[in-house]
């Protein structure tokens, strides 16, 4: 699993903490950016959805990434509320399912408003042993 836990950001007031899950494609390239940025969007993806708790990042990458891809990983990272600001909060189900809804166009900025490193928090693989 990659590990850039060491790395450690002061919280204030100025940042927000949000959590993206991935799969090791999207990994490996955030991997390949030193932890620095997120990978542009697919064509077909016009939106980009980090999530607003590590609960709901989990969640997603359990029960929708490791059985897409055969890993789930939990990124969090801290980005600059002047950025944040500009998005709404969308609740998409439960009250612990809320993201932010950041087109496209607009990641390259986001990146840019990253403080410090991408971490991955957490990592689920698929089941190795089959049941009989």
């Amino acid at each position: 699993m990659y590990r850039v836990n060491e790395t450690l950001i002061k919280v204030n007031a100025e940042m927000t903490i949000l959590y993206r899950p991935v799969g090791p494609k999207e990994l490996a390239l955030i991997a390949a950016s030193g932890f620095c940025e997120f990978p542009p969007r697919l064509p077909g993806q016009p939106i980009f959805y980090p999530v607003l708790n590590e609960e709901y990042a989990r969640q997603i990458a359990r029960d929708w990434n490791v059985p897409a891809s055969g890993a789930g990983y939990v990124t969090r990272f801290a980005v600059r509320n002047e950025f944040v600001a500009r998005y709404p909060i969308h609740t998409v189900g439960g009250s612990v399912h809320q993201e932010l809804w950041i087109p496209a166009e607009d990641l390259a900025e986001m990146n840019r408003n990253i403080v410090g490193l991408i971490e991955v928090i957490a990592e689920y693989k698929e089941a190795t042993e089959r049941p009989k």
